[in-house]
This record gives structure tokens, C-alpha cells and sequence, in this order.
């Protein structure tokens, strides 16, 4: 039988329980038709890219599926007709991999990673944040002394 990978994402204001009673239903359609689900991953809740039918994050779920096609056909209908999915995806692969993602094996957090990612504190440049104060730290106040910036010009005595 042809093996697929299935990842779909749920809405962020279900549990995560309800994730997995939505993995369960597809994997009793999947065994109806003659397949099995050989992989579960649950990814957790992640932000998404751009909003989806106005959410922000979503509960991301993989399946890794060895089933017929239309097993499979008949589960991505029942995905795409439940309220709580957002989007799906389906793809062939060769191979199920035993070994966790790619997504779940980064999660793990590596402190290599992390360190790689800290850039550092932001060098002090001429262009700052726009929100501080001028006061007298401002180039022309520096240039000229005390005494030309308390009288105006044309009062001297």
C-alpha cells in the first residue's frame, strides 16, 4: 500500500485532547478502508504564518498513514468538512520515518542553537530608536558653548 505523511492544523481554541479524538477519527476511517496509522505526532500549539479564518496560532498534528487511496480520500473529506481543522496537507512519501521530525527533534532546543541565534546587544549607532529625548546631547547644542545658547542671536550686550 502507498505510505503518506498527513499534517493538518486544528483551531488554537480547542484542546488538545480534541486533537486527538480528530487524529482518532481519521484514524478509524483509515482502518475501514484496509490501512493503518504507523506514526502520531502532536507538534503543539504554534503560531501560524498569516491568520487562518481569524486565528493566530493553531494545534499542528502529523500522521504518518499507510492506506489505500481511497481510505485516505475519504479521510481528508471528513478533515476538511470538521469545523476545528483549518488547513491539511498530504503528501507521498517512499518511507515512513520511525525517527521523531524534523519540527519535533528542533524542539528539543539545542543550546548551539540557541546561542547562534542571540545576536548580541545593538551596537550604538547614529540611527536610535527615535524615541528618546533631544536635549543637549544633540550635535549643534555640543558644538557651540553655553553662553551662545542662552542669549539669542542679535542680544548680545
Amino acid at each position: 500500500m502507498p505510505l503518506y505523511e498527513c499534517v493538518f492544523i486544528a483551531r488554537n481554541d480547542i484542546t488538545q485532547q480534541q486533537v486527538e479524538a480528530i487524529a482518532d477519527q481519521v484514524a478509524a476511517t483509515v482502518a475501514e478502508g484496509g490501512g493503518e496509522v504507523r506514526k502520531r505526532e502532536y507538534w503543539g500549539l504554534r503560531g501560524l504564518a498569516y491568520r487562518i479564518k481569524k486565528n493566530r496560532k493553531g494545534h499542528y498534528m502529523l500522521l504518518g498513514l499507510d492506506t489505500p487511496p481511497a481510505a485516505l480520500n475519504e479521510a481528508e473529506r471528513q478533515l476538511g468538512l470538521n469545523e476545528d481543522v483549518l488547513r491539511l496537507l498530504t503528501v507521498r512519501v517512499e518511507a515512513i520515518e520511525e525517527a521523531p521530525s524534523a519540527v519535533m527533534s528542533k524542539r528539543g532546543g539545542d543550546d548551539r542553537d540557541r546561542e547562534k541565534s542571540f545576536r548580541g546587544p545593538r551596537p550604538a549607532g547614529r540611527f536610535g530608536s527615535g524615541r528618546g529625548g533631544r536635549g543637549d546631547d544633540r550635535e549643534e547644542f555640543r558644538a557651540r558653548g553655553r553662553d551662545e545658547m542662552e542669549m539669542p542671536m542679535g542680544m548680545e550686550e
